[in-house]
């Protein structure tokens, strides 16, 4: 089970950091990645870390403003935004899977309910 908190709300140009905490193992073994979707909108991946913590994946959207990182072998991973826009405004969605490609494609096996990023100008 995933479960994200961190969200609310921010001006353009603020930082938010939103986690995902996975229970009942580490996320040392997952692929983790972030989405984010608006109502109406189609959903789109933000972020991805590999299982081995190294490799990651951004949408060119968010590039050189978010990091997705975790600590070690803990249950917690973590989305920092900087620099964040309007458009930025979404529920941000974190999701993990054990195989396949780890990349920004929403091919994820368990999804979490969701945390609201709200961004005004």
């Amino acid at each position: 089970q995933l479960v994200e908190s961190g969200g609310g709300s921010v001006q353009a140009g603020g930082s938010l950091r939103v986690s995902c905490a996975l229970s009942g193992d580490t996320t040392s073994g997952y692929c983790m990645g972030w989405f984010r979707q608006a109502p109406g909108k189609e959903r789109e991946g933000v972020a991805a870390l590999s299982s081995g913590g190294i490799n990651t994946r951004y949408a060119d959207s968010v590039k050189g403003r978010f990091t997705i990182s975790r600590e070690g072998s803990t249950t917690t991973f973590y989305l920092k935004m900087n620099s964040l826009k309007p458009e930025d405004t979404d529920m941000y969605y974190c999701a993990a899977k054990l195989s396949g490609a780890c990349a920004l494609t929403g091919d994820y096996a368990y999804w979490g309910r969701g945390t609201q990023v709200t961004v005004s100008s």
